[in-house]
């Protein structure tokens, strides 16, 4: 099969990922062999290519993967060959420590992530265990599925762990392929409330399209919106959002950061954090770690009733260094997807 590998940390400029010819790999006990159609590109790889998350070496990334499912390993029954299947970022957990056992398995000291401990979907076949694969909803086409599996499922766990209710306003940090999907989420559970979008300076596209999916208001990140926020989303791999977002939420406010790692080069900004301006009144900040099986099932069904159709760039799998480099700039209009001949 011909797989995008990442052999090496280096900055994505230098176009890291290598174009080869692997085995086909096949399904163990329980797991199955899925024939890839598209696979989302995210910023969790940029992370993992440039050293700011580790992967383990060498690995095939990819975490938004929709297929059709080619083989059972033994003991596999849960789909049928020629099922459509999607995988998450969630590879696989342990299912037996106190965080599995209460629901909270993207805690897992065992957590395996797609594309990072475990093979992922830059590749014509990836496996997977059955109990970590999901029915991917007819409407959507797999390129539109694809970032649903990640940047919908993750915002989805972040909008929720914002505790917002209608009526309240919620402000989004960054507009790509995770945020343009929390409007369409937020808008329709809370059609009473408002939602403000904050994007890099100058990025006039990104603020069309938020403005486009119903943004009540849209500026530059470091700009007064026109109300205080109630909750915000930070779906940014930089340090100054944050201390922005905090700086707009009002008293009791909270800030959910949707990002892996924030990157080093940027942590100055932290220095600007002020109590009294920015963390005082109870103002909260909470992370985001991975998601559960539980939020791509819950997901998948309300997308599609929704319905949310994400706005998505093609991609072939030869252009996966394009892409990311593409991504890391801001070019990208929602969600990029490589397609898998």
């Amino acid at each position: 099969m011909k797989a995008q590998i990442l052999k090496r940390i280096a900055p994505i400029d230098s176009r890291p990922l290598e174009l080869v010819e692997l085995p086909t790999p096949q399904p163990k006990a329980g797991e199955i062999l899925v024939k890839v159609a598209a696979c989302g590109v995210c910023h969790t790889e940029l992370d993992e290519i440039e050293g700011r998350l580790q992967p383990k070496l060498p690995i095939i990334l990819g975490h938004e993967i929709v297929g059709r499912v080619e083989k059972q390993g033994a003991g596999a029954t849960k789909f049928n060959i020629g099922d459509r299947v999607g995988i998450a970022w969630i590879h696989s957990a342990c299912g037996k420590c106190h965080f599995c056992r209460q629901g909270d398995e993207n805690l897992c000291p065992d957590f395996q992530g797609t594309g990072c401990q475990a093979n992922g979907g830059y590749a014509q076949y990836t496996v997977v265990p059955e109990d970590f694969a999901y029915p991917v909803p007819a409407r959507f086409t797999d390129s539109q599925a694809a970032p649903l599996l990640c940047a919908g499922a993750i915002g989805y766990r972040a909008l929720n762990l914002t505790t917002l209710e209608d009526g309240q306003v919620l402000g989004l940090f960054g507009f790509g392929a995770s945020a343009h999907i929390v409007i369409q989420i937020a808008k329709y559970k809370y059609p009473n409330g408002k939602v403000f979008v904050f994007t890099r300076s100058g990025q006039k596209e990104h603020q069309a399209l938020a403005k486009k999916l119903g943004a009540d208001w849209t500026g530059a990140t470091g700009e007064t919106p026109p109300t205080s926020l109630d909750c915000a989303i930070d779906f940014t791999p930089a340090w100054r959002p944050v201390v922005a977002a905090l700086k707009a939420l009002d008293k009791g406010g909270r800030l959910v950061i949707n990002a892996i790692r924030k990157e080093e080069t940027d942590k100055d900004s932290l220095l600007e954090l002020d109590y009294s301006e920015h963390l005082w009144c109870e103002k909260e900040i909470k992370s985001v770690a991975n998601i559960t099986r539980r939020d791509a099932r819950e997901f998948l069904p309300l997308a599609a009733q929704i319905p949310i159709i994400p706005e998505v760039q093609e991609f072939k799998l030869e252009e996966a260094n394009e892409a990311l480099i593409l991504l890391k700039k801001g070019k990208i209009q929602g969600a990029a997807v490589l397609k898998i001949d």
